[in-house]
């Protein structure tokens, strides 16, 4: 694996390939690109893969707001790393920016693998709107930490598989400067601000489209995942056993396994 920058300011990393099959795998909120390592390693060089860190996370400088919401600026920085059809992967947080790509620009995109997407507005769900405002009630009466730790007992990492968060519990500051990101995004992925469910947008992908997801994610993730599914050309849909959201994590090679069978497909 190599360190890289590119017309993009977001760290990269990158793990080499078959040059003819460029790559973009993007994480998670309060992730790294570092996580798709064991993936691309079970890979075995398929495709050529890189991975950026989000703004505030990673090896990426702390988000600052400088007149873009963080889920455009993150969307335009991928975007800056796209200069000829490529496999676009991306987990969570990830797999909302690789859609909103591939629904703004469908030739952009050779196949697409969406593991876990959060895009809570084409399906609403009442506990994840009831997740969302605790979270605020805790912000605002001051306790940020009871907000984070409500966020990752839904979304962190399966209470069997090690510590509720993710990995490196030193990170716990940088967590908290997340949060603020991971509630911020909420009005692109509750409320669609960035229209990428508008109407054609996802009949308009016409690349191969895998949804994956772990057979104990929270229930919003099949809703998700069956609104999506309904309206796309070219779609398949994939569970891991025993996998919570955490899945590129806790079971990469059940999960490289089916991205590329989505590879093989396109």
């Amino acid at each position: 694996m190599s360190q890289e920058t590119a017309n993009s300011s977001l760290p990269l990393r990158h793990w080499e390939g078959d040059p003819d099959r460029p790559a973009l795998a993007l994480h998670c909120m309060m992730g790294t690109g570092s996580y798709w390592g064991p993936i691309a390693r079970q890979l075995g060089g398929q495709i050529d893969l890189r991975a950026p860190d989000f703004a505030g996370h990673g090896r990426a400088a702390d988000w600052v707001a400088e007149g873009l919401d963080y889920h455009t600026a993150a969307t335009r920085e991928v975007a800056r790393l796209i200069d000829r059809p490529l496999d676009l992967i991306g987990h969570s947080f990830g797999a909302t920016v690789a859609l909103r790509i591939a629904v703004g620009a469908p030739e952009a995109v050779r196949s697409l693998t969406l593991i876990e997407p959060v895009l809570f507005a084409a399906a609403p769900d009442d506990e994840q709107l009831a997740l969302f405002s605790r979270m605020n009630d805790a912000v605002a009466a001051g306790a940020p930490q009871d907000a984070l730790a409500d966020f990752l007992a839904v979304w962190g990492m399966p209470s069997d598989s090690g510590p509720s968060t993710l990995p490196d519990p030193s990170l716990d500051a940088r967590r908290l400067r997340q949060l603020s990101i991971a509630m911020a995004v909420n009005d692109v992925l509750v409320h669609d601000s960035a229209n990428i469910l508008r109407a054609g947008g996802l009949e308009g992908i016409d690349a191969p489209v895998l949804i994956v997801m772990g057979e104990k994610s929270p229930v919003a993730i099949g809703k998700i995942a069956d609104a999506l599914a309904e309206r796309m050309q070219d779609v398949g849909r994939a569970s891991v056993p025993d996998a919570g959201h955490m899945l590129p994590i806790t079971h990469p090679a059940e999960v490289a396994g089916l991205i590329a069978v989505n590879l093989e497909r396109a």
